[in-house]
């Protein structure tokens, strides 16, 4: 894959490419602000690019900002954000971003990139349009949920099965995490996918609405 990293921290953007380009990928740009990203997304059009949410100069959220930037000036050009903490109201700007256009999103603490397997594998499904949150994020915005609930019609395995999708997974993936077998998760997201009433569309965008529901209720 070509990627662009953008972190302010040299030593972790450093590491970044290393192990990217150990791994088989070429990183087309390394940049530590959130202008030289929305540049370097426009000028390479990466396969996808990891952004660290605060960055110079006021180190809050202009990593999020350029991220929605780049995501405006090139349409679905995947984006995996890379947090210290679970920032709420960000994950939940930049899933906002996703709309009805499609392309990958992911949500990462910074912790996980520790895990070079999980990380990579994570970094190949944003690449691929997919959407990884991470649990922890999943479980912050889950806590969330107001009381007008539009997830009550679903069933208690319902909820488990939206859960994995909202951590990105297969229904193949949910099937084996679930010990049932895919017709079963096949299903149950039929099921979900009534009950929150999303009309019929591509697989793709129904479960990225689903899953939207899921983390702002």
């Amino acid at each position: 894959m070509r990627i662009v990293i953008a972190d302010d921290a040299v030593l972790l953007r450093e590491g970044l490419v290393r192990l990217l380009t150990e791994s088989g990928h070429q990183v087309v740009a390394a940049v530590g602000d959130g202008d030289a990203l929305v540049g370097a997304v426009v000028e390479h059009q990466p396969d996808v690019s990891i952004v660290d949410v605060r960055m110079p100069p006021s180190h809050t959220d202009e990593g999020l900002r350029a991220a929605v930037e780049a995501r405006r000036l090139v349409p679905r050009t995947p984006i995996l954000v890379l947090s210290q903490y679970v920032e709420v109201s960000y994950a939940d700007d930049l899933l906002a971003t996703t709309g009805g256009s499609g392309g990958g999103i992911g949500y990462l603490l910074k912790d996980r990139v520790a895990a070079i397997d999980e990380f990579l594998d994570a970094l190949r499904r944003v690449a691929a349009g997919g959407t990884v949150l991470d649990p922890e994020v999943v479980g912050q915005l889950f806590a969330r949920r107001r009381r007008d609930d539009p997830l009550r019609e679903l069933t208690p395995r319902e909820r488990e099965v939206l859960a994995l999708m909202a951590e990105g997974r297969s229904n193949t993936a949910i099937a084996r995490a679930l010990v049932v077998s895919d017709g079963a998760v096949e299903k149950h997201v039929r099921n979900i996918f009534t009950k929150l009433t999303l009309p019929p569309d591509t697989e793709q965008h129904r479960r990225v609405l689903a899953v939207l529901t899921y983390l702002r209720n």
